[in-house]
């Protein structure tokens, strides 16, 4: 069965190609997310004035995948401590975000977020990840999508 996801871990194209090499996953399309401006370009969201999030909305198979493991690709490919940072990218639009599409998502992301930060692997670093319901996603521009597969370029990892 075919299932949505939506993750917001900074700059939407490192986010994309990480969960566009699982397998099991069907598609990725990165956007805007949890703002009130209808329509966002990416220069809008740059202003950090809309409330969008970088985001990157991730349709998966759970025969192949199930959210939990995509909630541990998300946990693994950013810095979930950092308030509206991560790395040199600065702003609200780079925060950590988990926007759940049921309410078997939202627990789910509880419980991860709350293994994680009682494992002590973050040290006394306190996960600064919301995580809130999904709303309505705006696809970026074209040349966003796939930017590290059009570029020939990989991602880095932050934590």
């Amino acid at each position: 069965m075919i299932h949505k996801a939506t993750f917001a871990a900074g700059c939407f194209w490192g986010v994309e190609a990480a969960f566009g090499r699982i397998r099991g996953v069907r598609s990725t399309t990165v956007g805007y997310s949890s703002g009130h401006t209808k329509n966002p370009t990416y220069e809008e969201v740059c202003t950090n004035t809309t409330g969008h999030a970088e985001s990157v909305l991730v349709e998966y198979d759970s025969s192949i995948v199930s959210y939990e493991q995509l909630l541990e690709v998300f946990w693994n490919i950013h810095d979930p401590t950092t308030k509206d940072r991560q790395g040199p990218d600065l702003g609200s639009q780079y925060r950590s975000a988990i926007f759940y599409h049921s309410a078997a998502q939202r627990d789910a992301a509880i419980a991860s977020r709350d293994r994680l930060q009682s494992s002590g692997e973050l040290g006394r670093k306190q996960i600064a990840t919301e995580i809130l319901p999904a709303t309505e996603f705006f696809p970026a521009e074209e040349y966003h999508q796939k930017y590290y597969q059009k570029h020939g370029l990989v991602g880095c990892r932050v934590r």
